[in-house]
């Protein structure tokens, strides 16, 4: 039997590599682009390490055209594609909006082009919960409206998500899934993947990790003022893991489904709101760190309070989330330090 066959771009990214593991995993073959603009080659050899696979690779950007074209017609009938490949960093958007608007929009709008033109139909979407902006009630279910997006990169989510919309409307034979992530954290279990911020981290969870390790002087929580019980914004915190096994079930149904269930669109959360401050604290009880770190000035763009109601990815892909935040937490810190040359 051949083996079902799914481009991942941005597949030597934080979320898209752990996808890759957990679909050589479900018995699909990943054929990976990344331009490796917010990316490192390491993740590359950590997925060849868990997997023992030799990947399918091709080096380049999803807005080239010409490049896209070349790796669709090289690797002939593709089943299906998720797509990975964008600027994700709240604060960097608020400070270089037209970067992110240009690098998003483009690079999805020359990938649906092309799908088209080869006849490739599948479409997952990584998404994110900043298209509800800042929510009227939580937990936020996909009901809830998309409110007027806190930052550039919560408004190009929104408008990619329209884009495929529209584009399934006009084509009957496109299906597309988006996948709304709140919070991923954490690593690969066997301490050989994780995230790895390109110069400083934007995310919460390396900062931690690189400032217990040393790198960083001091983790500076972003406002402690928030009408929320510590004052620090809640979020919902997602071990990577069940993320990247969430993809799977989705493109397991999408690959499966009716003809007639074109669009659809889950959230993928814990349900469970943890505040900054909380994870923190709960990172130096997990690892028995001591952690410098301040209370310092709100940044712009951010959401205060945000967790997620997950019943309809529950009931619809058979997914839930299996790990605890104690869980991601052990183990980004076990890959900050095989990372950095200590024993885990």
């Amino acid at each position: 039997m051949t083996l079902k066959k799914i481009l991942v771009t941005g597949g030597a990214g934080y979320i898209g590599a752990h996808t890759v593991v957990e679909l050589y995993a479900s018995g699909y073959t990943p054929v990976i682009i990344d331009n490796f603009s917010k990316s490192d080659r390491t993740l590359l050899e950590g997925i060849e390490k868990i997997t023992g696979k030799s990947l399918i690779f091709h080096e380049g950007d999803c807005a080239d055209r010409k490049f896209l074209k070349e790796v669709f017609e090289k690797e002939g009938d593709l089943d299906g594609v998720m797509h990975f490949a964008a600027y994700k960093s709240v604060g960097e958007s608020v400070e270089h909006p037209v970067m992110y608007y240009q690098n998003n929009l483009n690079s999805l709008l020359t990938l649906v082009e092309v799908m088209k033109e080869h006849k490739v139909n599948n479409l997952i979407f990584s998404s994110s919960c900043t298209v509800y902006g800042e929510p009227d009630s939580i937990p936020v279910d996909e009901s809830a409206p998309f409110k007027k997006a806190e930052s550039p990169y919560g408004a190009t989510k929104q408008m990619c998500e329209q884009i495929l919309e529209d584009a399934v409307r006009a084509d009957k034979k496109l299906k597309v899934t988006s996948l709304r992530y709140f919070n991923p954290i954490g690593a690969h279990p066997s301490a050989m993947l994780g995230e790895l911020p390109i110069d400083r981290p934007n995310n919460l969870v390396p900062y931690i990790t690189q400032t217990a390790i040393g790198i960083r002087k001091k983790l500076v929580i972003f406002g402690g003022d928030y009408d929320t019980p510590d004052g620090t914004c809640i979020r919902d915190f997602i071990h990577i893991v069940d993320l990247a096994q969430a993809h799977v079930k989705a493109i397991d149904k999408l690959l499966g489904k009716n003809e007639d269930e074109h669009y659809q669109y889950f959230n993928l959360g814990t349900g469970q709101g943890v505040s900054v401050l909380q994870l923190v604290k709960e990172f130096i009880e997990v690892t028995g760190v001591k952690l410098n770190y301040e209370i310092g000035p709100r940044r712009a763009g951010d959401v205060v309070k945000t967790y997620a109601n997950s019943a309809k990815v529950q009931t619809e892909l058979g997914w839930s989330a299996q790990y605890a935040a104690k869980d991601a937490l052990r183990d980004a810190w076990a890959w900050e330090k095989r990372l950095r040359g200590l024993t885990t």
